[in-house]
């Protein structure tokens, strides 16, 4: 009668994981869902979905994604299979990877940035970035 059936990633897609100001994490985070995180993250990120970092949001390690806006700080990886949004108020330090970038006047971008025009950035089974070339 009150049977719940757990639901899949697919279903999750749309709702969002919420991290809020004053908490920080220590470790790793891996999620199906879209993900924002207004407070502080120490450690690596990868979703399938979308990560936004919110203006006083703070991570210092690696991000795999599928898409991020980013209006807070970032130090470290990142790697993102579509588009990269850098608002104004960013700061970002260290490697990009992204489909596409988008970066808005004012955005602290100092970081070395490898488009992937011709290929595919997608995460596996086991949570590793696997590059799919596409012609």
């Amino acid at each position: 009668m009150f049977d719940k059936k757990t639901k899949s990633y697919t279903e999750l897609l749309g709702k969002t994981n919420r991290i809020v100001e004053g908490t920080t994490i220590k470790g790793d985070i891996i999620s199906q869902a879209d993900f924002r995180l207004d407070g502080e993250l120490i450690g690596n990120f990868q979703s399938k979905g979308k990560i936004v970092i919110g203006p006083a949001g703070s991570v210092t390690g690696d991000i795999i994604c599928k898409n991020a806006d980013i209006e807070g700080k970032f130090n470290g990886k990142i790697q993102v299979a579509e588009i990269l949004n850098v608002k104004h108020k960013a700061i970002i330090h260290g490697e990009v990877t992204v489909g596409k970038l988008s970066v808005e006047p004012g955005a602290d971008f100092s970081a070395s940035c490898t488009m992937k025009t011709n290929s595919k950035i997608s995460i596996s089974n086991d949570g590793q970035p696997k590059s799919e070339e596409t012609n």
